[in-house]
Formats: C-alpha cells, structure tokens, sequence
C-alpha cells in the first residue's frame, strides 16, 4: 500500500474515476471468446499448446530501466528536457534528452534521446492524463482505420488500428523519426527502443511498426509497453508480428485497460505479453491474446473482476503515472 498528499491523491482520484469511465465506455463480451480468431489455425484446434513461460528475476530486473523511461514520459517537459523529473531521471541518470514535444492533451508529451549505457535511441509517449480531457477522448475514438502508408510503406490495407490512436501518432511520427534519425547518425547508436504506458503504449506500439519500416535493417527496433489497449484488428497484429520481432506489452495483474477495446469489437492483441501475477511472478505468454491460465484474458476475463489501480502499477515497484513525477 502507498500513501499521497492531498493534493496528488486528489489527482490520482480522478485517474481513476476517468480511467474507470473508459473502461466502462467499451463495450466488452463477457467472457471473452476462448481463442481470437487472430491466433494460427493450429493453435486454434489445440494442436500446438500456447506457451505460458516464467520469467527469471534477471529478465524482470531487465526491465526496469523501460518503466522509468516510460514513467518519465508523465513528467514536466521542461523537466524533461534537462533530464532533472526526479526518481524517473535520476534512475536512468546517464540518459541524453534531445527531444520533447507535445502539449499533454490531444497530443501527449514525449521525448527522444541517446542512451550511452545501451547505445541505444529511445523514444517514450506519456499516457493518459486524467488533467487533459482531449487524451481521454483519443481513448474513446474507436473508429477502425487503416495506416497510412506514407508513413507505414506497404502496410496492407486491411491492417486496420484504432483511428484515435493513429491520429494521435501521426502527429508527432515524422519529428520523431527525424530525431531518429540524427542520433543514430551523431552517436552511432546501434538500436532504437520505443516504449510507453496506457495510451502512450498505444503509440509506441505504432512506433515500433512505424520505425521499423522506416529505419535501415541493421539497426534493429525494439518494443517495451505497460498497460497497454488493443490497437488494432488481427490483420494488424498479424503483419505487426510479421516485422517487429523484439516487442514485449507488459500488463499489471488485475488491469482492465489490455482488455478494451474488447475482442467482440474486432479487436486483437499483437505477440509479446507478459503477465504480472506477484512482484516475483511475470509470465510471459505466447501469441497474441492468450486465454491460458496466468496470462491476461484468463486473470481479467471482463471489467468486474479488474482492479483499476493495477494499470498504475506498481511494476516491480515503480508506479506510472503524472502524480507519480517527484
């Protein structure tokens, strides 16, 4: 258990009352269906088993520097931008902020930079923030588009996303790539890493496509989201897996927000889940909405058995979120 201020638990109250009233807002079958039609045919007919892998504590711990970068992303840009948001920062301390960007609302904060330690570009989206109306309304727009392809080349036309979600990527897609870009070329950093919570999950699931097709194939491009919706049908996360093969969506126990929108909406999960049951427990699970036991659809089969606090975290203990910036 943890306790706030006045002032922050105010805000963190209405996290949660917004939240709440997305989820609530997507309709969702309950239960979910017992395979998505996304998954291969063979697995569908019980022929292969969907795997369902305890994660060592070196592979959690792994994780960690991801959901401070993600946490950051909440953070005051001006912060930000000389890498001083306190606990989110410090953690990651040799870090080299290049790029910011956004206004917190129908364009959510994010930044771009160079990271030493791993040679690496990252790229983070805030999420949601309950403070900024317009964000909870890109949440809600979930009208089914297709990419576009001047910025995802060859993407088939039946690889439809949630248009809220594209709209709010393209946005900033072109600045970032730009950014990409020039750090790769200055630093010689030799991958890229996008990564995000809540709504800014969403958008660096669509980074992780979008720089893939966009970037030389030697530098590879990984993917690390918490919290995370369905972005798109299963023709979109089948070509996703098809070119991002190092993508991991990482999901809180109880967490209703990697349940909406809901399967009977036409919806589907791209490959990469992993499952936190306990602090030491995180499974990974195999392809893209797997019903088996100790994986999400199995743990939170519908919004009345979902905890809203979970998709704050704490994830290995680190909690997500603006009222979690200090």
């Amino acid at each position: 258990m943890f306790s706030l201020p006045f002032a922050q638990a105010s805000k963190f109250l209405l996290l949660v009352a917004l939240v709440s009233s997305l989820v609530w807002a997507s309709p969702i079958s309950v239960p979910e269906p017992e395979v998505p039609p996304s998954e291969n045919v063979e697995v569908e007919r019980g022929l292969v088993p969907r795997a369902v892998v305890a994660l060592s504590s070196a592979e959690i711990s792994s994780y960690t520097p991801f959901t401070q970068f993600a946490r950051a992303a909440y953070c005051d840009p001006t912060k930000v931008r000389t890498w001083t948001c306190g606990g989110a920062c410090s953690a990651n301390s040799g870090f080299q902020p290049t790029l910011t960007g956004g206004n917190g609302a129908d364009i959510p904060y994010f930044f771009v930079g160079y990271w030493p330690a791993q040679t690496a570009v990252i790229v983070s989206h805030q999420g949601t923030d309950p403070a900024q109306f317009l964000s909870v309304l890109t949440d809600l727009n979930i009208n089914k588009v297709s990419l576009d392809t001047s910025l995802f080349p060859g993407a088939p036309s039946d690889a439809q996303v949630h248009q809220g979600f594209r709209d709010a990527h393209q946005a900033t897609a072109n600045i970032i790539l730009a950014e990409v870009e020039n750090l790769i070329n200055s630093n010689g950093a030799t991958s890229v890493i996008a990564v995000g919570h809540s709504l800014g999950g969403a958008l660096a699931e669509l980074d992780s496509l979008f720089l893939r097709l966009n970037l030389p194939s030697d530098i590879p491009v990984r993917g690390v989201t918490y919290g995370t919706p369905r972005v798109g049908v299963p023709a979109y996360a089948d070509y996703f897996n098809s070119k991002v093969d190092d993508f991991r969506r990482i999901n809180h126990n109880l967490d209703p927000i990697p349940i909406v929108p809901g399967r009977g909406l036409g919806f589907s999960h791209v490959a990469g889940e992993i499952h936190i049951l306990a602090a030491d427990r995180w499974n990974s699970c195999s392809g893209n909405d797997n019903t088996e036991p100790g994986c999400t659809i199995s743990e939170v089969p519908n919004v009345i058995v979902s905890n809203i606090i979970d998709h704050l975290g704490p994830y290995q203990g680190v909690w997500i979120g603006t009222v979690f910036c200090n």
